[in-house]
């Protein structure tokens, strides 16, 4: 199994698990797409690391369409909620909004219709036509007034509506198919359509029964509405600031977090003894490398080439001259190199590979004695 990784936001990635991500976030090119992966898989490995940091424990809940949410899902949300909060927007502010636009505010215009559907008796052409035959003499009898539309709903329409009259209850514009709502707009209200309609359910006798006008909503029935869409937007706007800090202190250490090729999270990246004897962590390091500092990385894998060796056996080899020659002074440095960096372990492997990679400065003997 392939051990390559990348880093997205301080959190190493492992290429298998970002491949798996990718299929969530379609559009857009491979770039952004790859992008877009692991941003999502490294702030929900940030948020996680926070919920553990401090000490919440999931508690799913339901959604709308009641189905439950993963303890992962109810361990991100704990997070947000308890680290994000708004103040609740006051009445001034929300009439604010209200007298920019009351228009903003009014309920949507609303019809009440009836129908009686003639359904064709087959799917040729002689069907089709049959039915708006009969769809047509229909219009006829009411035309006539020898009968109600309710009545002859009730005897004619292959609509379940034809029960109850052929009411079609009370709608909203978009509610039905355009070809059967254009019409049913153009009527005045009472009036039945002087033609059939067909649409894909087949042909309709139409008439609109009553026209509800939209009216701009009160101040004090829309107040409520706008308080709830002003805390809705300033939340959002908080989240995405809280999301945007953590994963920038993530970054500014180098590699905070790591995740398993099963997606669990694990602190930190590595130590000194895991670059020196695990052949998984030195394969990582050029994606922490690129993360941390990308011209150390560029100038780490030239070396690497022109040693005709891998970044891995460049880097362990680095570390295990380092390990062997080096003086009581440049231990002595890197370990103050530790001891003041957010990620210990990559910031002595920076300093090694700088001090292999730049060559030592020549030593020059000004005076040269002759002996006598």
């Amino acid at each position: 199994m392939s051990l390559r990784a990348v880093v997205f936001d301080g959190v190493e990635i492992p290429e298998a698990l970002l491949a798996q991500e990718l299929q969530n976030h379609p559009g857009g090119s491979a770039a952004e797409a790859r992008a877009a992966a692991g941003h999502a898989l490294a702030i929900r490995a940030l948020l996680l690391q926070r919920a553990r940091h401090l000490g919440l424990t999931p508690e799913p809940e339901l959604d709308e369409q009641g189905r439950e949410e993963t303890p992962e899902e109810a361990l991100v949300r704990a997070v947000l909620d308890a680290e994000v909060a708004v103040a609740v927007p006051t009445d001034p502010e929300c009439r604010r909004v209200y007298d920019a636009d009351p228009e903003r505010f009014r309920t949507p215009a609303l019809y009440e219709a009836s129908h009686i559907l003639v359904e064709p008796r087959g799917g040729d052409e002689a069907a089709l036509a049959g039915a708006h035959a009969n769809a047509a003499r229909l219009i006829g009898i009411l035309d006539a007034g020898t009968c109600t539309f309710g009545e002859l709903a009730r005897d004619a329409s292959d609509c379940p509506s034809g029960a109850v009259g052929g009411s079609l209850g009370q709608l909203r514009p978009g509610d039905l198919v355009p070809e059967v709502e254009d019409v049913l707009l153009a009527l005045l209200p009472g009036e039945t359509a002087s033609a059939p309609v067909l649409s894909r359910f087949g042909w309709h006798v139409l008439r609109l029964d009553r026209r509800i006008e939209g009216r701009v909503l009160p101040f004090e029935l829309a107040g409520e509405r706008i308080r709830l869409h002003l805390e809705s937007r300033a939340w959002a706007a908080a989240a995405t600031r809280y999301v945007a800090e953590l994963a920038a202190a993530a970054r500014a250490r180098g590699v905070a977090l790591t995740l398993t090729p099963d997606g669990a999270v694990r602190d930190g990246s590595a130590t000194l003894g895991d670059l020196l004897s695990d052949r998984g962590a030195a394969e990582r390091l050029e994606a922490w490398l690129d993360a941390v500092d990308p011209d150390l990385a560029g100038r780490v894998r030239q070396a690497a080439a022109a040693s005709a060796a891998t970044v891995a056996d460049f880097v362990q080899a680095a570390m295990a001259e380092f390990v062997a020659d080096a003086s009581d002074e440049r231990w002595t440095k890197l370990i103050s190199t530790a001891r003041d960096a957010e990620d210990p372990a990559l910031a002595c492997l920076a300093q090694v590979l700088r001090s292999k990679l730049t060559p030592a400065k020549p030593v020059f003997t000004l005076i040269r004695r002759v002996p006598a």
